[in-house]
């Protein structure tokens, strides 16, 4: 009865030996993969920053930049016109500041 028992241990441990070997190997052809994986990510990462597809972006950015820029300029000096010509039309300087828009019925 002692020797079946022994030999049943013996097997048993031997299975889960190599169940844990294989399961070692698993774990370790998983790691790798996912050292790839995250190699691969980063190379992404870097061609991103580095790719044509940015800088065409930051052109086009500076370039509506300029425009506001310009629109903006256009506009003060509009406004500085606008306050500085002499009154010649049928409405004077009062008429043109702001007021409070009239209550709705």
């Amino acid at each position: 009865m002692d020797e079946s028992y022994v030999e049943e241990l013996a097997k048993n441990s031997v299975s889960l030996q190599k169940a844990s070997l294989e399961l070692i190997e698993s774990v370790s052809k998983l790691t790798e993969r996912i050292d790839r994986l995250l190699s691969l990510f980063e190379e992404a990462a870097k061609n991103i920053e580095m790719s044509e597809l940015k800088e065409p972006l930051a052109h086009k950015l500076d370039e509506l930049l300029e425009q506001n820029k310009v629109i903006a300029r256009g506009l003060v000096l509009l406004e500085k016109y606008i306050r500085e010509r002499p009154v010649t039309s049928g409405f004077q300087q009062s008429s043109l500041e702001s007021r409070p828009l009239p209550k709705l019925l």
